[in-house]
Parts: C-alpha cells; structure tokens; sequence
C-alpha cells in the first residue's frame, strides 16, 4: 500500500512561487521525499495544485492502493462534493482535482486535520 503525505506551502508576498512537499511510502518504506517549486497560485487553491502535482508522481503507482494524506478541511470536503464554496477559481479548481482522481481507481484522500495522533505524524513527516 502507498502512502502519501502532502503539504502546498504558499508565501506571504503575491507572485512568489509555491512550495510542494510530498512523501511517498511504500508500507512504512520511505521511496520518495521532494520539495518542489511550482509559479504562483492563489492562497485558496495552493493545495489543490500540489496534490495535482502528487498525482503526477503517483502515476507509476497507479496499479495500487494509494491513501493521500492532506491537512486541508476545505479541499477534503471540496473532494467529497460537499462543499459550499462560491468561489469560481476554488470550485474550477477542484473539479480539476476531482476529474483527475477518477483516473486512480485506488485511491484514497484523508484530511488529517481531525485527528490529532495523525496531524502530529503527518507534520513531523512533512518538516523540512
């Protein structure tokens, strides 16, 4: 089973890069671990375009079972569809997000956030 931590970090200063950091297991085996740099995205779909990003790398993977791992209330529930969000570019965004999911037959994504065990082992993977 795989299982992926992810974070999107955006800067304070508008029309700074992004910053993506994912980890990758394979059961408790650490096979991948990257900060990557992507142009500038509004605050509000940042996570989005990093787990956008993950899927990417994902791809080799694909054949199986995959659990993403986010601490972002919003986009989990923008995921699920049960959001209430008006805003287009947060809602065009996640329909982006959503189609891409489909392409992974085994794929799972928990919002940590809730979970106070887990949100402290996420951000301990996570830290730099």
């Amino acid at each position: 089973m795989i299982t992926a931590y992810l974070v999107g970090i955006s800067t304070y200063q508008e029309n700074e890069d992004i910053e993506v950091r994912y980890c990758i297991y394979d059961d408790d085996e650490l096979i991948c671990k990257e900060s990557v740099w992507r142009e500038y995205r509004k605050p509000l779909v940042v996570t989005h375009w990093a787990l956008l990003t993950l899927l990417k790398k994902l791809k080799e993977f694909e054949d199986k079972d995959i659990t993403v791992k986010i601490n972002d209330g919003a986009l989990y529930e923008q995921i699920k569809g049960t959001s209430t969000s008006k805003n287009k570019e947060v809602m065009k965004t996640a329909k982006k997000v959503r189609e891409r999911l489909e392409q992974y037959p085994n794929i799972t994504v928990t919002n940590v956030g809730t979970d106070n065990d887990e949100l402290k082992k996420w951000n301990k993977i996570l830290e730099s």
